[in-house]
């Protein structure tokens, strides 16, 4: 499974790019835009091909899903620790962060995937994971009922190692959107898994 994450600050020719992504293979996209308000992310949500909708996880504006059509949902580890999402059990696919195999291994089954991350260095988001990552604690993986999606730093170069080591899929955010051609880069991080 492979996870595109859209960057938080609007990219040019954005949704132009995610059709492309999407067109790809069977990707599920995070909408990244916590920024937004409702009419801004409704507009972006409609620049996306409608036939990918049932792929399209949101990170927030969490009360526009059934309008849109959207019935998945993501919950940072700050929220689910807040249990933000009990509401939306059983109505929507949920997923969530965890930043240690432990937290992720604790998850209960109601959740379908989990972001562990970092796995490598960021590629995005600066320093972030180059002090420690988790890329060892995959093989620690013993929760057989939510899938162990590895994120942070992940590229064509690493790409294959991550499932090596135990982990369900991989999402990618960096290797994409800090590139002049994401849907070449994505391709590539494809071919690499091949």
């Amino acid at each position: 499974m492979i996870v595109i994450l859209t960057p938080e600050t609007n990219v040019l020719n954005e949704c132009r790019h995610i059709n492309e992504l999407m067109h790809t293979g069977n990707h599920i996209l995070h909408i990244r835009k916590y920024g937004m308000n409702d009419d801004e992310i409704k507009v972006y949500i409609e620049g996306i091909n409608s036939s990918f909708h049932k792929r399209l996880v949101l990170h927030s504006h969490f009360h526009l899903a059934a309008e849109m059509g959207i019935g998945r949902l993501h919950f940072k580890e700050e929220h689910r620790l807040r249990d933000l999402h009990k509401e939306y059990i059983g109505n929507y696919t949920l997923s969530t962060s965890v930043h240690t195999v432990d937290d992720f291994n604790a998850l209960p089954a109601y959740w379908s995937y989990a972001f562990l991350s970092p796995v490598f260095p960021s590629i995005s988001k600066q320093g972030y994971g180059r002090e420690r990552n988790v890329l060892e604690q995959l093989k620690r993986k013993n929760n057989p009922s939510v899938q162990l999606i590895g994120l942070g730093g992940i590229d064509t170069n690493n790409c294959l190692s991550v499932y090596k080591e135990g982990a369900d899929g991989i999402a990618v955010l960096g290797a994409l959107w800090k590139n002049a051609q994401p849907c070449k880069s994505l391709l590539q991080i494809m071919k690499s898994l091949t």
